[in-house]
């Protein structure tokens, strides 16, 4: 019999300064059974450095979520979708093979990268020259002692507040606080 993925809810007031967006956002995480709660929180602080796009690219009306992400290969770890369907914002997580990303290229107006994890470096050498013709993506790296100290966040049920200033983004939770600036590699 097949494991389930475990439901994790997150409560997310977001401050983006940078972008004068002040949003909270009641999210529901599914954690897929091979997911590690690193990769968890690092789709969640994807979702929140990307939250004013629901408001500066869909005007309010629009749906920002996350996708299936492992359990589809065929979805984004996130997305905003506008009314009519249309995909704006294709979020993905990790280190993906360059067939997805180009692939995900064609069905966006624009995706997004985060890599994690020690060996991020190793595989973007590997691959970037393959990405550097898709116009519409781009790719961060977060430090890998960032994503590591978002597991301590993981819990399941979370009460969250991300402010967003000068391209950093501060997350707590009322007992732990956490800085994290991503790199921008593409």
């Amino acid at each position: 019999m097949a494991i389930k993925s475990t439901i994790f809810k997150a409560s997310l007031q977001i401050a983006d300064i940078d972008h004068g967006y002040y949003a909270n956002h009641a999210l529901t995480l599914a954690r897929h059974p091979s997911e590690t709660d690193e990769r968890m929180m690092v789709r969640l602080v994807a979702l929140a450095l990307h939250a004013h796009k629901l408001q500066s690219v869909c005007a309010g009306d629009g749906t920002l979520a996350f996708g299936a992400g492992l359990s589809d290969p065929d979805e984004p770890d996130v997305w905003l979708r506008d009314f009519t369907g249309r995909i704006r914002l294709w979020i993905e997580v990790g280190q993906p093979e360059e067939k997805a990303l180009i692939k995900a290229c064609g069905k966006a107006d624009e995706v997004v990268l985060y890599c994690f994890s020690h060996a991020a470096e190793i595989w973007w050498r590997g691959i970037e020259t393959k990405l550097s013709r898709p116009q519409n993506l781009s790719v961060f790296r977060v430090p890998t002692e960032s994503s590591q100290a978002l597991r301590a966040f993981a819990q399941r049920s979370m009460q969250l507040q991300a402010t967003i200033q000068e391209n950093t983004l501060m997350l707590g939770d009322g007992a732990l606080n956490l800085d994290i600036e991503p790199v921008r590699w593409k």
